[in-house]
């Protein structure tokens, strides 16, 4: 691993040499001509609610492209996360899109568009403009929660004065294949109207596995005034996916010879959504210097997951367990910023002032499994292929309900309002500051329905926001900046509350980075960061009832990533991190990698044909807190890709995933959920466009 370590750090340099003093053999300083198509320049990142170019912000900010998605196969988020350094997916018990960030596991830290998306279900990429992913603390911008970041999606919208449709089609050797329509009309003057709709069916090597997701989304934009766009969405999304929670470990790791077991089947294991969400934004450009945003956002979501999966194991026999969760979520988001440039004293600030408002209604329930012969939710087989779960070890027959156990009934309601300022301040052509701080006031209130009780909790939480950036010359950032969130004792979902969590302030995430940005020529961006995290928790004295500060996690890591276009034929993007935990009782922490690295090279053998090679590898990880004997194994991981322009409007693209056919293991949510990597799947795509 140092080797490869030290292979970046030299490609680093050397890429850097190019671009990091300008000057001939004798000396004399070059002209440079600044490329503004670099990511680092771009100023078009949705997240950061501000026209700053990406260069210029004191954080690490990683940006995939529709193109990006397309090309390299991306079918879910876990697939970008997968090449993105400081971030790892976990299981999310199969049914929703989880991510580490930094060494942080969230389920909540989803958005789109800027707005809050926080619902557990896996997100479609069919409509995704491009993925943006902040690392670090990110309340001031985003509120509660992104305590280690945050993933944006920016949708498509509809484009006025242009048209133009593509069709895509795709089929994998597992089985699946998907459609999808991407089309974009003029109405009238001002006025245009974009389609994007697709319809995918699951399947991958395991046994059971199965499933359909639907997505529907028209946009549409008005050009009401040279000023004012208005942006209109609406998005329906049926999604049905067969839920897979992994195989037992033994002796400290995942027992290799259960690889092809699956222990669930199609009638325990299933998740459904049903989700509808409308958005209206509207941008008014006040003058040449300043710019108003405010939006609207709808949304209603019907989600049911129940599953059994493997709780013990003891080389011979399995424990299974299970529980039944349906959940109905309501969101109702308002925001508005004002983005304002001011001279003031020959120094120039980028004034960000914003004020957001929540409200979700949110009801869950949870029924425990029921087997008959137990009348518990646990019960004890025999391992077959497939399971047999109509007859316990001992031969008995027996049953499972999900009606029977009620282990959760609640009703949340929640309401947050926000305020927040950003200056960015121009001290010099060399220096810039930004200080900023959000104010939330987090009101919650869940009713425990079952029990006939209800608690209540009110946060009034500031996290501020500092960074200073060097210049040494145009093209080069160096920063220091510190950040804080907050993470109330609701948790991320807000299904239970407790006496005694209600009487608990809310978590607090501090964090200190510093970093390079570099852009380079040919398009090339280098980024590098070290960062330092604490999580700060409230705890209370059992015998007191006194309430003292405790640190929690603590994580800090190294990051760096290089990406763009190194010649004419090539294509590079090249990603590492190097992370280290501990928890609050002095151990290691679970889903923290080692190390993860990631390449990915695209040849442009000719004007039609295109070949690129992908390889991830994720060092150790814990399976459990403070378990330090049971760990996810080392995998490294290589996809191929080729693409090839039969005509203008048509091209087929062919990817190869996990082309060496490796045993692997991503991540496990338990002890004996360890989740088996896809075996080697090779997909063929069409793209139509006119």
């Amino acid at each position: 691993m140092k080797n490869i370590i030290s292979l970046l750090l030299l490609i680093s340099a050397a890429v850097f040499a190019q671009a990091a003093d300008n000057v001939d053999a004798e000396g004399n300083e070059i002209e440079e001509v600044v490329v503004k198509g670099n990511v680092l320049y771009s100023d078009q990142v949705n997240a950061l609610k501000t026209p700053v170019p990406v260069l210029d912000v004191p954080q690490t900010v990683s940006i995939v492209t529709d193109d990006d998605i397309r090309k390299q196969g991306f079918r879910e988020i876990g697939d970008i996360i997968r090449y993105t350094p400081g971030v790892n997916t976990s299981q999310g018990e199969g049914h929703r899109d989880s991510v580490v960030f930094r060494g942080v596991r969230s389920t909540a830290d989803f958005f789109q568009d800027g707005v809050r998306d926080d619902v557990q279900y896996y997100r479609s990429l069919y409509n995704v403009e491009q993925v943006e992913i902040l690392r670090g603390p990110n309340a001031l911008l985003f509120g509660r929660g992104g305590t280690g970041g945050i993933i944006n999606r920016v949708t498509k919208k509809a484009v006025v004065g242009e048209t133009f449709t593509a069709h895509d089609v795709g089929v994998d050797s597992f089985g699946a294949a998907d459609i999808a329509l991407d089309t974009n009309f003029q109405l009238e003057s001002g006025a245009a109207i974009r389609i994007n709709l697709h319809s995918d069916s699951l399947a991958n090597h395991r046994d059971h596995y199965d499933g359909n997701r639907v997505g529907f989304n028209p946009t549409m934009t008005l050009k009401v005034s040279p000023e004012t766009t208005v942006f209109l969405s609406y998005e329906y999304a049926d999604h049905e996916r067969f839920i897979d929670r992994g195989i037992p470990t033994i002796n400290g790791s995942p027992d290799e010879s259960l690889s092809d077991i699956v222990f669930g089947n199609s009638a325990a294991n299933v998740q459904t959504l049903e989700a509808t969400i409308m958005r209206a934004q509207v941008e008014h450009t006040l003058s040449d210097t300043s710019k108003a945003n405010f939006s609207f956002t709808s949304s209603s979501f019907d989600k049911l997951y129940q599953n059994i999966y493997a709780s013990g194991y003891d080389g011979t026999l399995v424990t299974m367990d299970g529980y039944y969760d349906p959940t109905e979520r309501d969101n109702t988001i308002m925001s508005a910023n004002l983005v304002n440039e001011l001279n003031l004293g020959g120094v120039v600030h980028t004034l960000l002032i914003g004020a957001e408002f929540i409200q979700t209604d949110n009801e869950n329930l949870r029924y425990d499994a029921n087997w008959s012969t137990t009348n518990d939710d646990n019960e004890i087989f025999n391992i077959t292929r497939p399971m047999d779960f109509t007859v316990n070890s001992g031969g008995v027959a027996t049953a499972l309900d999900y009606v029977t156990k009620l282990n959760r009934q609640t009703a949340s309601d929640i309401s947050v309002s926000s305020i927040f300022i950003q200056d960015q301040i121009d001290l010099s052509d060399n220096w810039k500051l930004m200080v900023g701080g959000r104010l939330d006031d987090f009101d919650i209130t869940v009713d425990d329905i079952k029990n006939g009780t209800s608690e209540s909790r009110n946060d009034n939480t500031f996290s501020p926001r500092a960074g200073v950036i060097y210049k040494p010359q145009e093209n080069v950032s160096l920063y220091l900046s510190y950040s804080e969130s907050f993470l109330p004792r609701s948790g991320e979902q807000f299904k239970s509350l407790s006496a005694t969590s209600a009487r608990l302030d809310p978590d607090v995430f501090e964090s200190t980075e510093v970093g390079m940005k570099v852009a380079l020529p040919n398009n090339m961006s280098l980024t590098a960061a070290y960062f330092d995290s604490e999580q700060v928790r409230a705890e209370r004295d059992n015998d007191t009832g006194e309430t003292s500060e405790v640190r929690g996690l603590t994580v800090d890591g190294f990051e760096i990533e290089l990406k763009g276009r190194v010649n004419d034929g090539l294509n590079l993007a090249i990603a590492y991190s190097d992370l280290s935990g501990e928890t609050s009782s002095g151990g290691i922490p679970r889903e923290i990698p080692e190390h993860t690295l990631s390449a990915f090279a695209a040849w442009e053998v000719n004007e039609k044909l295109s070949v690129a090679l992908g390889l991830t590898q994720q060092g150790e990880s814990k399976i459990k807190d403070n378990t330090p004997g049971l760990v996810l194994p080392e995998y490294t991981r290589v996809d191929l890709s080729a693409y090839y322009q039969v005509a203008p409007n048509l091209s087929v693209q062919m990817n190869v995933e996990n082309l060496m056919d490796e045993l692997y293991f991503p991540h496990s949510h338990s002890t004996h959920q360890a989740s088996v990597g896809e075996s080697v799947n090779s997909r063929v795509s069409l793209r139509w466009t006119y």
